[in-house]
């Protein structure tokens, strides 16, 4: 399989390097450098349940709120949109570093979402949809009597 030891040397150095430049690649992610959207990644969405409801932040820097889109389906909150290009109309583009990029995610939610209750708002980049459970959802406090 090998000629000789420097073959297998050179093997073993060059299997070393993309496992450097992979780790590389991993670290970046887990630091949160990873790719932007406008290079196939997705916006980076947060979901928490408060109880009452569940309240979603996405980061959509440079999208604008007529380019969003929500839905609400049977539980199921499906976010898309887009960021147009930067430059004025007219000019073309020196340097593009922010690309222009579509978007769309689905969330599915663990229990009923009271669909005439739910509140977006766009504020900095930062999408935050609040939805409130159905009333029958909701945890309820329960009195106790004294017999």
């Amino acid at each position: 399989m090998f000629g000789n030891r420097s073959d297998f040397d050179r093997t073993l150095a060059i299997m070393d390097q993309l496992r450097r430049r992979m780790d590389r690649v991993f670290d970046d992610l887990d630091r949160g450098v990873g790719p932007e959207p406008a290079t196939g990644g997705l916006p980076r969405v947060n979901v928490h349940d408060t109880g009452n409801a569940f309240v979603l932040r996405a980061d959509l820097p440079g999208v604008q709120e007529k380019d969003l889109s929500l839905t609400l389906e049977q539980d199921v909150l499906t976010l898309s949109g887009q960021r147009r290009g930067d430059a004025p109309e007219g000019y073309a583009a020196y340097r593009q570093e922010r690309a222009p990029y579509r978007f769309s995610r689905s969330f599915a939610f663990p229990a009923k979402v009271d669909t005439e209750k739910v509140l977006a708002e766009l504020k900095d980049g930062v999408l935050t949809v609040t939805l409130e459970k159905a009333a029958e959802v909701k945890p309820r406090q329960i009195s106790v009597r004294v017999a």
